[in-house]
């Protein structure tokens, strides 16, 4: 085997895959539908076989990926068009759970059992499955839960209370390094971030792991030493 050849036929393939993968976009690499589970796994087994086997075509095989994709692509713009063609190739959702029963024939449609349900509920926090009052198969395979009223966690709208908005949390600082473009987003500069690192007694930021400013300009500093596991924040 020439190994120089399967190299570079390595190297060539995983960047057109990455190409190809950017293309397909996130939804490919987050929660597979069915039809992007046979399409991610179809590329993926032609992109090995085009490295490794020497009396393969190499870019014969490029153009089955490119092919691949491009159905990819065109299906994902025929099923936002159309809801018939959606639930045909995307599928629907199953209740499997309805009014607190369990829906035996929609475990049976849907391939599950009843310990892979528990299973599924205990991952989701419902350790009682008497707690639950629906629960939704989803395309992709995974499964929703909706608690009964009663089991529903309080919230401080439930409360009345009156909290403050919540925001983004700005990473000023990653690996020792200033982060000018967030910076500006929270409409700070340079010169306002070493102020406050001062303040915390950071002369520079080489022993900085991590810095992070919320909404309200509260200012968190993670050190390298990870001897001294201290968060120092300022008011």
């Amino acid at each position: 085997m020439d190994f120089l050849n399967v190299i570079w036929k390595s190297l060539l393939s995983i960047l057109i895959l990455f190409f190809l993968t950017k293309l397909l976009g996130r939804k490919q690499i987050s929660q597979l539908n069915l039809f992007d589970y046979v399409i991610g796994i179809t590329i993926g087994s032609v992109a090995a076989e085009i490295s490794t086997n020497m009396d393969t075509d190499f870019w014969g095989g490029i153009m089955v990926m490119v092919v691949y994709c491009s159905v990819s692509v065109l299906v994902s713009f025929l099923t936002e068009k159309s809801i018939i063609l959606r639930r045909f190739i995307i599928g629907t959702p199953i209740v499997v759970i309805a009014k607190g029963k369990l829906i035996e024939k929609a475990l049976k449609k849907s391939k599950f059992d009843v310990n892979e349900l528990l299973q599924e509920a205990r991952i989701n926090g419902y350790y009682d499955l008497s707690q639950i009052e629906y629960a939704i198969m989803e395309a992709n395979g995974k499964i929703s839960f909706l608690p009964k009223s009663k089991y529903v966690p309080v919230t401080p709208s439930d409360m009345k209370l009156k909290v403050d908005r919540n925001g983004l949390v700005a990473n000023l600082i990653i690996d020792g390094n200033i982060m000018i473009n967030n910076l500006k987003e929270i409409n700070k500069d340079e010169k306002w971030l070493l102020k406050r690192l001062e303040n915390l007694g950071y002369k520079d930021t080489s022993n900085i792991l991590l810095a992070i400013c919320d909404n309200k300009e509260k200012l968190t500093v993670f050190e390298r030493n990870l001897e001294k596991e201290e968060e120092q924040i300022l008011e």
